[in-house]
């Protein structure tokens, strides 16, 4: 049986985070991958995803697509038959990362955008990952091509989203809480926080990896993926 499925990226990340994915599951899932660029509130966000999405769809998001997916299962859960959070946390931002944040954004504003992907890869990517130029050379492109006006925007919704623990218990779909397991941006103890909070949620680490699963280890991940959408 061939699912609906909408994949969200995360910050600076456009569908190609997600290209093993699409490809690994082609034979079992129709794939959509939402835009986030165009939005500053998470709640804009997931309302273009809702608007261009199918009646009802399977939905994996990783970090900020995380968060648009906790807030999607807020505005629309009907429409949601599983859920995906790789990548991310349910806490709110600690004022220090938003003003790391607000840094970012004011650098980008200055003209040094360029900068800012590759002094954020050493916390992205297992340190073994940062020697692999596929996977560098990519993160680098899609922040080139998403750009400094939808980054400022993006790190709006980011800085002001909510403490979504509360609502997590509740999701009553099958869920999957998937996160590398040198993810140093969003740590496997804050998925194991989300995984206690949701009725039978599956929680997977993927080991040599850190926090773009989705291009680090790519077959690991979508074999995730497929057994979490399969019947």
């Amino acid at each position: 049986m061939s699912r609906n499925l909408v994949l969200l990226p995360g910050l600076l990340n456009d569908h190609r985070l997600w290209s093993a994915q699409a490809a690994a599951l082609a034979g079992l899932a129709e794939v959509m991958v939402g835009d986030l660029t165009q939005d500053d509130t998470l709640g804009a966000m997931a309302g273009r995803v809702l608007a261009a999405a199918p009646a009802t769809f399977a939905l994996a998001g990783l970090s900020m697509g995380g968060y648009v997916a906790m807030e999607i299962m807020r505005q629309a859960p009907h429409r949601v038959e599983r859920l995906a959070l790789l990548d991310t946390t349910a806490r709110p931002d600690l004022p220090e990362q938003t003003q790391r944040r607000k840094d970012a954004i004011e650098l980008a504003r200055a003209g040094g955008f360029d900068k800012i992907m590759p002094t954020m890869l050493p916390l992205l990517l297992h340190p073994d990952h940062l020697k692999d130029e596929a996977i560098t050379g990519l993160a680098k492109d899609m922040a080139r091509m998403v750009g400094a006006d939808s980054f400022a925007r993006q790190q709006a919704a980011i800085m002001a989203r909510p403490d979504s623990r509360d609502s997590l218990s509740a999701i009553a779909c099958p869920t999957l809480v998937l996160c590398g397991a040198e993810d140093t941006l969003t740590p496997p103890d804050r998925h194991d926080e989300m995984a206690a909070l949701i009725k039978g949620a599956r929680r997977v680490n993927i080991p040599h990896c850190g926090h773009l699963s989705p291009m680090e280890r790519p077959d690991a991940v979508s074999a995730a993926l497929r057994a979490w959408l399969s019947p």
